[in-house]
């Protein structure tokens, strides 16, 4: 049953809450190499499965080098040419490679020279998700840090696991932990908890603190059913060391293969610096990844 279906069949006032709680809009990098296409067949998937319009963006620039020695001039003139000949054939080929995946879609191309990470947190302000890898590619003018694009971007962005090709999303486990990020991640999440026939919302604590967690985890939910969620309360002991081997063991059990978590982390000297539990599920990505901040 598609999601059109499925709103036709509610009840008037039901159909509008669900429409409000949707992703109308995905954005995704598309780059014209092998390891890039799973990204966007998981957009490509995505945005089919929500009926929601496809943004694709190509985005690649020369990096910036050293200024040369004047005896090199025509010799380094020569250099940029063939480098921004290469930039324009990356990106038509993203293009094409974008329209070819994208074919019956509601798909909309656009195109930056320019860093990508720059180009995908500029072009984020039009979408309501965002895609991305769980790894960077080689580094320099080609390189999209995934933590630097959730700390930046201001939407929630969804990392999808190697091999993966469609999230599901039938169970879904909520990493709950009493913060502003965890709180802005369940609502960011709405869209894809609303179409789930199973979120558990998990709380992990110290063994003093049982009761309180799993009241906040109860609370929680309560607050997700009013949107129509069905979402029930997990608590569990454990360290900080142990959240995501018990996050990972909660979705395997559930055959949840979607985990949404608040990203904790700052900026320091140039460079992010995340809570332990964000390092390693961005690390590891144990199945497909929301991350919000």
């Amino acid at each position: 049953m598609t999601l059109t279906q499925a709103l036709t069949q509610e009840r008037p006032e039901t159909s509008a809450q669900l429409l409000a709680q949707r992703y109308a809009s995905v954005l995704v990098h598309v780059e014209p190499v092998p390891g890039a296409r799973q990204r966007l067949q998981v957009a490509v998937e995505l945005a089919r499965d929500l009926q929601a319009r496809l943004i694709g963006l190509g985005a690649e620039t020369i990096e910036p080098f050293p200024a040369p020695d004047p005896l090199m001039g025509y010799a380094t003139g020569e250099w940029l040419v063939l480098l921004q000949e290469q930039v324009n054939n990356d990106l038509q080929a993203a293009e094409k490679a974008f329209r070819k995946e994208a074919e019956g879609l509601d798909g909309e191309w656009r195109s930056a020279q320019d860093f990508p990470i720059r180009a995908l947190v500029r072009n984020a302000r039009a979408a309501d998700l965002v895609v991305a890898s769980p790894q960077a590619r080689g580094g320099g003018c080609r390189s999209v840090d995934p933590a630097e694009l959730v700390m930046t971007a201001g939407r929630p962005v969804l990392l999808a696991p190697p091999g993966a090709r469609r999230l599901r999303g039938e169970a879904v486990v909520v990493a709950w932990k009493d913060t502003r990020e965890a709180r802005r991640a369940v609502a960011d999440a709405l869209p894809l908890l609303s179409r789930a026939n199973d979120v558990i919302v998990q709380a992990v604590c110290a063994a003093q603190e049982d009761e309180n967690a799993a009241f906040q985890a109860a609370d929680v939910c309560a607050a997700l059913r009013r949107h129509g969620v069905k979402a029930r309360p997990a608590a569990a002991r454990g360290g900080p060391d142990e959240v995501v081997a018990i996050l990972t063991k909660t979705a395997e059990q559930a055959g949840a293969d979607l985990i949404v978590a608040g990203a904790y982390g700052h900026s320091r000297a140039r460079e992010w610096v995340f809570g332990g539990v964000t390092f390693e599920l961005m690390r590891h990505v144990p199945c497909f990844l929301l991350l919000s901040h």
